[in-house]
């Protein structure tokens, strides 16, 4: 078998595009490396329990904005990768060390500015102009108090301006006019999708008893997660795994109201089980995984095996990989469709095929809308996630199907198998391949990639790593934007999707995804918001 790398883009080389398209695109390259056993053996030493990638659900907006590195050492001991000019190479633009400013001495007193009738009169004037930019500030300040009185723990509704207390967020009554402050009340929790109601008393999650349950119950839950009712899978009862002592019972005597205003708190479920809800079947694939196998740099992807797996492409070229969620929406990284990439009609999806040979001869997918993160950094590549909504619903088959998206509560531990696909370059600066490969990279600690030997602090927590430290096996430029899935419970789920890196496949640069676990909340408010 010959040996390939899966390479990933920070964006694609001039030489993967051919005709009009090849004029303005930016460069991007991302890859990987690895530590001698001495190398780990230090980093060991110093290194507390295994963390782990976990989606806790309903993260606060702001904990990810930041772009600074994390605990970084002032002096590394490796030098900085060089590449010839005509390979691309791509390093985040992360301030890490400032050089103090030099010191100004002051002026003695007899040297002051004020010595002059003239120096006098430009100090006036200076003094002047400080006291009005200061009233505009203050004015400023005191506009923005008063405009924004949704403070404390209230929140905003986007349509109206409206404020809404806490307490009214998930009563079941639309409190804002699009009913912003509804749209998050319902969640699935773990691998066995066990369905969770928010109360707004308690500010806890619930699960729901599988007592009078039944499927209309279910679509309307999947409706407000941003589900269309078509895709709708099924509702039925599981055992309480998660040992709950409180839970949420419908109360069939209430009439023909909303479902939330039916549910009231019980210490039991008569049945003893709760409600496991699929709003779509995800996660179908005919890989076969042998865990004790190793893919050696890489092969080529069989029918049916990565059916999420899109390519994106621009002008007939192919520009990024994407991931299926829905039959509308597209997962991919938002540095694919930043800049003069960002509007929707540049671009075509296409679905369901091994080669780029295929895309002669078949149609493509328009694109209707593209959602970036709002935090997205394109320096730090912070917040690397991008949703496009395509103007046509897929029809799902053996070949075309969504992934399996993290549910709050879900962990994925280092060392966990995962895999990467897509059409990238099979070498550092090479063209993108005609065909679709895959190849089994496993998680890497965050601190094993932020440490001086690595990464130095780079890995932010919207970030997960992935690869050989003894590189290899990666992706590169050509795969951003693609997936980084796993199985669990006999489902694939979506870990990731290809972000950034040093190189392809090189010692101790391993791959850089964004962290699912963190978006998953972000994506099912914003499918909800753009039916």
């Amino acid at each position: 078998m010959r040996k390939k790398r899966i390479t990933m883009q920070k964006r694609v080389t001039l030489a993967s595009l051919t005709g009009p398209a090849a004029a303005g695109y930016p460069k991007f390259s991302k890859h990987l490396s690895c530590l001698s056993t001495v190398d780990e053996a230090k980093m060991a030493v110093n290194s507390g329990p295994p963390p782990y990638y976990e989606n806790h659900g309903y993260q606060p907006e702001n904990i990810y904005i930041s772009r600074h590195p994390v605990d970084t050492n002032l002096n590394p001991q490796y030098p900085p990768p060089s590449y010839p000019p005509s390979v691309p190479h791509y390093v985040p633009r992360v301030p890490t060390h400032q050089p103090a400013p030099p010191v100004i001495q002051p002026k003695p007193p007899s040297a002051t500015l004020c010595t002059s009738n003239i120096k006098k009169t430009v100090c006036i004037a200076l003094s002047i102009a400080l006291i009005l930019v200061g009233a505009v500030i203050a004015a400023i300040l005191l506009w923005y108090f008063v405009a924004n009185s949704c403070l404390g723990s209230s929140i905003e509704c986007g349509s109206s301006g409206r404020c809404v207390s806490p307490s009214q967020w998930c009563d079941g009554v639309a409190h804002c006019s699009n009913g912003e402050d509804e749209n998050r009340c319902v969640r699935l929790y773990g691998p066995n999708f066990i369905l969770e109601v928010y109360s707004s008393v308690s500010k806890s999650w619930y699960p729901i008893c599988q007592d009078d349950w039944n499927d209309n119950y279910g679509k309307i839950a999947c409706r407000d997660m941003g589900y269309n009712v078509d895709t709708y899978y099924y509702s039925q009862g599981i055992a309480n795994e998660r040992g709950s002592t409180s839970f949420m019972r419908l109360n069939t005597s209430a009439g023909n109201i909303d479902l939330y205003k039916k549910l009231y708190h019980s210490d039991s479920c008569t049945l003893g089980t709760v409600v496991s809800l699929r709003c779509i079947r995800c996660g179908s694939s005919s890989k076969k995984v042998n865990v004790m196998g190793r893919i050696v740099g890489g092969s080529v992807a069989a029918q049916k095996e990565w059916p999420w797996q899109v390519s994106l492409q621009i002008e007939g070229s192919h520009v990024c990989g994407g991931s299926i969620i829905t039959p509308e929406w597209i997962v991919t990284a938002a540095h694919c469709v930043e800049g003069k990439f960002s509007s929707p009609y540049s671009w075509t999806v296409y679905a369901g095929i091994l080669t780029q040979t295929e895309t002669r001869y078949r149609s493509g997918y328009r694109v209707q809308k593209i959602i970036s993160h709002p935090n997205y950094d394109s320096d730090s590549k912070n917040n690397d996630v991008a949703l496009m909504k395509l103007q046509t619903r897929l029809s799902f088959t053996d070949t075309i199907g969504p992934v399996c998206l993290p549910n709050p509560g879900m962990m994925f531990q280092p060392n966990q198998q995962c895999w990467i696909s897509g059409w990238g370059a099979e070498s550092q600066g090479g063209k993108t391949s005609d065909v679709l490969n895959a190849v089994m990279v496993p998680l890497i600690e965050t601190s094993t990639c932020n440490s001086v030997y690595v990464y130095n602090g780079l890995v932010l927590p919207t970030m997960i790593c992935a690869g050989y430290l003894e590189g290899g096996k990666d992706s590169c430029q050509g795969d951003s934007g693609g997936p980084l899935v796993t199985v669990k419970n006999s489902l694939w789920w979506l870990v990731g999707d290809t972000s950034w890196g040093t190189g392809c496949a090189s010692r101790r640069r391993p791959g850089v995804y964004g962290n699912m676990t963190v978006f998953t909340d972000w994506i099912y408010r914003n499918m909800q918001a753009n039916r």
